[in-house]
């Protein structure tokens, strides 16, 4: 398998991909591990997760180079995903205890009433390109502090990176038979989907998440889906800083490019400062550095696939046919690289497929409305369910509109954030199950019930 680097189309990289034989050896060899892993007291999990994190810190020059040169993210923005990797850990490692402890529920004459957290078994972790260090670390860090073996499958598009995961957590101390790194694409995952895990926790698209839901259906495990997102955000006529939330909402369309599920994906903007919103939008938008990752003040690097160029021109040419005006982009860059112009649609509607299928990549389309229940039946027309945000000054203002809104995550005044202390899910086509939060550690446990009569 070819590692490519987008920014030049150079192979940078050749890994032997898994074999179903080498994978049921891994597969074995997590087996013979999970139950003495679960049997360590969870202090000494904690001791080796926490030497892994500063294992990140240590190495993170080389983590961030590693992952621009594989998935195109500008070199500080790697930074920025290592260090916002390190602080979910951080959270992780100082809630484990409280949330995989025994419960004491009833303690009554006689009767003493509890809820205990034994861990799955041995789990399997089919992971994203887009954030391999932010999603990687929301699975297999509560897993493997609950208990469990990971079988960690990174995507083929930041393969690199998962190999950089897989050594840095031997070398905190997790043994060989806790974790095992799975290499490979579509091939890989098949073989995968076979196996007799206890549980698959899958980040990724819709399509993917679809399938891999009914392929494992019949082995009555769990199986959580991570998707993506159609996140439309709405800014209200009464906004104190026009300007300020342009600059922060078209941040949340572009970062990583774009590509990220709970990205700005839709904007709809009150009619009353539409035209103010936009021109600070397309200033911002404009006032970006394009070019090579590595580069200092580079905002936008290149795409990571190749393949999402096609879709992208797609959705312009098709919402330009229909009446949108391109205000900036739309188009491939010249030269070598999966460079995309960041591009600006204005005067769209919804039936167009840059309002309704996910963009994931450098492309906003901006929506005049005339006022909030319009700008709440435009948001709630998706099949996505991820986030939805809205800036408005007054708080009861946006809360009444996010109420009505299915989405597992609300934003007021924020957008295309996610922090470790809420749990991270997805409704309708975006998944379902949780990340993050309590929840997120009992994803990877199954509840016993004990009644204990003296």
């Amino acid at each position: 398998m070819n590692i490519i680097n987008p920014a030049t189309e150079e192979i940078i990289a050749t890994i032997d991909e898994d074999t179903q034989e080498t994978l049921h050896r891994k597969f074995e060899i997590l087996q013979t591990g999970q139950i003495a892993w679960a049997r360590q007291p969870l202090a000494e999990r904690i001791k080796i997760i926490l030497s892994f994190y500063h294992l990140l810190e240590d190495e993170i020059e080389y983590l961030a180079g590693v992952l621009t040169s594989e998935v195109g993210k500008p070199l500080n923005q790697s930074r920025n995903e290592i260090n916002g990797a390190r602080n979910r850990i951080t959270w992780m490692l100082n809630n484990a205890e409280k949330y995989l402890s025994d419960e004491w529920m009833t303690i009554g004459e006689g009767l003493k009433e509890k809820i205990t957290y034994e861990p799955l078994g041995v789990i399997c972790n089919i992971s994203a390109w887009n954030y391999p260090y932010l999603v990687g670390v929301n699975v297999f860090i509560p897993a493997l502090l609950a208990g469990n073996a990971v079988m960690y499958k990174p995507s083929e598009f930041s393969t690199l990176t998962g190999i950089q995961i897989g050594k840095l957590l031997k070398q905190a101390g997790l043994p060989d038979q806790v974790f095992q790194t799975a290499l490979g694409a579509k091939t890989t995952g098949e073989a995968l989907l076979d196996m007799d895990f206890e549980g698959y926790f899958f980040t990724g698209s819709y399509q993917t998440g679809k399938y891999i839901y009914e392929r494992v259906a019949t082995k009555m495990v769990p199986c959580q889906l991570e998707l993506g997102g159609k996140d439309p955000l709405y800014v209200a006529d009464d906004v104190n800083d026009i300007e300020a939330v342009a600059a922060s909402t078209a941040d949340g369309a572009f970062y990583n490019n774009g590509q990220s599920c709970c990205a700005v994906e839709r904007i709809y903007v009150h009619e009353r400062i539409y035209d103010e919103y936009v021109n600070a939008f397309l200033k911002e938008v404009r006032s970006w550095k394009v070019g090579l990752p590595t580069e200092d003040g580079v905002y936008l690097g290149p795409l990571t696939r190749k393949n999402q160029i096609a879709i992208l021109d797609q959705q312009v040419n098709e919402a330009i046919e229909k009446g949108a005006i391109l205000q900036t982009g739309g188009k491939r860059s010249d030269g070598k690289g999966y460079y995309f112009e960041p591009t600006v649609l204005t005067d769209v509607t919804n039936e167009m497929r840059v309002m309704q299928e996910e963009s994931f990549g450098p492309i906003i389309g901006i929506m005049k409305v005339k006022d909030d229940m319009e700008a709440l039946k435009l948001m709630q027309d998706t099949q996505y369910g991820l986030t939805a945000a809205v800036y408005a000054n007054e708080k009861e203002r946006a809360e009444r509109i996010l109420n009505q809104i299915n989405t597992g995550t609300g934003y007021w005044n924020c957008c295309d954030r996610v922090s470790a202390a809420l749990p991270w899910s997805g409704r309708k086509h975006s998944g379902f199950g949780a990340t993050l939060s309590h929840q997120g550690f009992r994803a990877f446990t199954k509840p016993k019930a004990w009644h204990m009569r003296e």
